[in-house]
């Protein structure tokens, strides 16, 4: 049941770049949206069927692969997993859908797009740590080849920085799963069969080190950020969307399943760092963000900021701060998606990003009121207002994190009030005014332009005001982690402060 998940993607993939004839970029796109949605479909299948209060791995698939290796395919699916393979499946759609009919290599591009999908889909699912790490790797391609080939002015330097960032992610993590299992004394890669518990603290925190830094890069946190502005400004719009709205959760992801879950001990000794991290993330991406004047780098600088808030959660490991790390990457890749989208019809319509340039665009007559409209909603919901998904994830978060670490989860919270602040400048400099004189005679906005964004905000206002919807497959699976986590951590730490 799950591999048809990377097998729909893959065969669709396989279809579209080895057609047996030179087909145009409308009927690749149609072939690709049909792959997708069938993929995305399927989740949603699985999300019905599956039991929120069974806390094990669901539907789990075992195939023995490479034994001199300790390699085998285990596929599950818990409410970690299940919210991001959804997630996955309705971006992807979206991205197809958005991406231009007459773009240039149209079988290359789109295959390119369901491989991606191949890639994060079987990272979600894998329950084997060489596994995953395979499937983290694959996503690395395609996803430079989209921006090298497909992006700005500046794809070359932009997709070559991703690459190495990425290359740099993946072998510390590399390096820590093959620590995690040999130390630990493990015959295989299998998640349901380490022992870590009797790893030192010393070891635990080494290898949490190569954890944290390389799924760092991918979230990615302050100081490993640099590479994301410019592969966002450099990629098209479609895989901006790809890349904030799921590809950054692999890293946060990873973080929760490898480092919180694997090596309690040592997670709970950095915890404080940890939070302390946070704040660095969250303050410094929200003040880049009001310094921009390009309205996608804006947007970009947000995410780091808003990234920041999952690791302030996931420091503090409580039931509730967790469950909140899981809705915000939720809210956030919705959210991020959106605002990407509404950007690039921005920059398609008027011909430039530049805050300096495009002015008045609420005009209701000459400008882009509808697109306008949307993007105070998208602002509004980044912001925290009641009522919308941004608000109930960042208020888990701060709920369920104050009562641990109360001085960084204060100064985590004076992000949200600057993430109003640039967004505030973004629409007021962008949207309000007189229309400027360099945007003019605009083209039309159809509702095919339109549609993907009013599907993400319809979607954001219904998470934000029954939140449950969302909340109860994760919340069963969260508690008994953290619980775990927790009593592990405690009794382990306690044993060390004996001693010395």
């Amino acid at each position: 049941m799950l591999s048809a998940l990377i097998l729909l993607p893959l065969l669709g993939a396989a279809l579209v770049g080895f057609w047996p004839s030179d087909i145009s970029g409308k009927f690749a796109r149609g072939l690709s949206l049909a792959f997708a949605s069938i993929s995305f479909l399927w989740t949603v299948v699985i999300a019905t069927q599956f039991h929120p209060g069974e806390v094990t791995q669901q539907f789990a698939e075992s195939v023995p692969w490479i034994d001199v290796l300790g390699l085998n395919y285990n596929l599950g699916v818990d409410g970690l997993s299940l919210p991001l393979l959804v997630l996955n499946g309705l971006l992807t759609c979206i991205a197809i859908y958005s991406s231009d009919e007459s773009i240039g290599r149209p079988r290359f591009y789109y295959s390119l797009i369901l491989l991606l999908s191949v890639g994060v889909t079987g990272a979600f699912l894998a329950q084997d740590l060489l596994l995953f790490f395979l499937f983290y790797e694959l996503e690395l391609i395609p996803l430079y080849l989209l921006i090298a080939i497909w992006g700005g002015a500046k794809r070359g330097y932009a997709a070559t920085k991703f690459l190495i960032y990425t290359a740099i992610s993946g072998i510390l993590i590399l390096a820590s799963f093959l620590g995690i299992v040999w130390l630990s004394g493990g015959s295989n890669f299998a998640l349901a069969s380490l022992n870590t518990k009797t790893l030192p603290l010393a070891t635990q925190l080494l290898l949490l080190g190569g954890i944290l830094v390389g799924f760092g890069i991918k979230i990615p946190l302050v100081p490993f950020h640099t590479w994301l502005p410019d592969a966002h400004v450099e990629a098209s719009t479609p895989i901006s969307v790809l890349l904030a709205g799921i590809l950054l959760k692999l890293g946060t992801y990873g973080l929760l399943r490898f480092g919180m879950n694997l090596l309690p001990e040592a997670w709970a000794y950095l915890a404080p760092w940890l939070a302390t991290w946070a704040v660095v993330s969250v303050l410094y991406g929200a003040s880049c963000a009001i310094a921009q004047t390009d309205m996608k780098k804006m947007v970009a600088y947000s995410s780091i900021g808003h990234m920041g808030y999952v690791l302030l959660a996931a420091a503090a490991a409580t039931p509730l701060s967790v469950l909140g790390t899981v809705m915000q990457m939720i809210s956030h890749g919705l959210i991020s998606a959106m605002l990407f989208l509404l950007v690039g019809v921005v920059y398609k319509k008027a011909g430039s990003r530049d805050l300096d340039v495009v002015r008045g665009l609420l005009n209701p007559e000459r400008g882009l009121p509808v697109i306008g409209s949307l993007m105070i909603v998208g602002v509004m919901a980044s912001a925290g207002i009641p009522g919308m998904v941004g608000f109930i994830s960042e208020f888990i978060i701060f709920r369920g994190s104050f009562p641990v670490f109360p001085v960084q989860t204060l100064l985590s919270m004076i992000g949200t009030g600057l993430t109003a602040v640039y967004f505030l400048l973004l629409v007021n400099r962008a949207f309000f005014g007189r229309l400027s004189a360099q945007v003019t005679n605009l083209p039309r906005v159809y509702w095919s332009d339109r549609a993907p964004s009013l599907v993400l905000a319809v979607v954001i206002v219904i998470f934000g005001i029954q939140p449950t919807w969302l909340s109860r497959w994760t919340e069963p699976t969260i508690t008994a982690m953290v619980n775990t986590q927790n009593v592990i951590a405690t009794v382990s730490l306690d044993k060390v402060k004996s001693k010395s």
